[in-house]
Formats: C-alpha cells, structure tokens, sequence
C-alpha cells in the first residue's frame, strides 16, 4: 500500500481535535479558577475548571501520582499503535479511520495535559439537579465518540460480512 492509499491523511482530524482541544482548554484555564463555575444550559451544562488526575471519571485519580506516569505511556503507546493501524488502513476505509482518528486526537490532547501540568484539564459539567456527570474536555469527547463508532462500525461491518 502506498502513502497515498493509506488512511494517514485522517491525521489531520486528529491534529484538528487536538487544536480544538488545546485551545478550549486554554481559555478556560485564562477565565476560570479551580472549581469555578458558569451556567451555560440551566439545569444541563456548566464550564467548570475541573482538574482529573486520574483516566475517564477520575479513574485512580486518588492513587498518589505514579497514574500521572502510567497513563501518559499509556496513551502514548496507544497513540502509536493508532497511527500504525492508520498506516494500514486504507484511506477509502472512514469507517475504521474516522474512529481511530478522533481517538488519537483526543488521547494526545490529554497525553499533553499530563505532560504539561500532572493533570488533565475538564471544563464541561453536565448535571440535573444535583447529580453531576464526570467533568470532561473536548479530547474526552472525541475519545468517546470514536471508540463507540469503532464498536458500531465494527458490529456492523460483522453483519454485512456474514450476509
């Protein structure tokens, strides 16, 4: 498979995540301190500065740091295989790369996070009454988003094989 015929260009989506990703939490990190909070959506959404030490929902965020270390090569183990599936991946395949590719995205955003401040940075609170989901940022999104389609596409795609 040559360069051209391989799914690598999908990196851009992920370089696009990671920007967005940066960015967002930039400006919240200018205009909000620790654990402040701006409604967006009554009852539904607040930007809240949030700090995660942990993985998702603050997995091991209380585990005394060595976590900081093991998710960061984590991620970046991870963040290699990615761009090596990508590599193999065929560029006509979106339903592979586009998946792969907003994980990627997200992973490094975080990765960036860890390395930089020891922590990752999350600003969205979604919430009803006093119940809270787990803050998050926008790499968390695109890491959700992305193992999810890789699942339904993948469940799919096992569907139609069979037919």
């Amino acid at each position: 498979m040559t360069t051209r015929s391989n799914a690598l260009i999908w990196l851009l989506l992920s370089l696009a995540i990671l920007v967005a990703d940066q960015i967002t939490k930039w400006i919240v990190l200018q205009h909000f301190e620790l654990h402040e909070s701006m409604p967006v959506i009554a009852g539904l959404l607040n930007w809240t500065l949030a700090y995660n030490e942990g993985a998702a929902f603050s997995f091991l965020s209380d585990a005394g740091g060595w976590q900081r270390w093991f998710f960061t090569v984590l991620a970046i183990v991870v963040s290699i295989v990615l761009v090596a599936w990508l590599k193999r991946t065929p560029r006509s395949e979106w339903t592979t790369a586009l998946p792969l590719s907003l994980v990627l995205g997200g992973a490094v955003g975080n990765v960036i996070d860890r390395m930089r401040f020891g922590h990752v940075v999350d600003f969205v609170d979604v919430y009803h009454g006093d119940w809270h989901f787990p803050a998050f940022n926008v790499a968390d999104s695109a890491i959700s988003v992305g193992a999810v389609l890789l699942i339904l596409f993948g469940l799919f795609a096992g569907k139609h094989a069979k037919t």
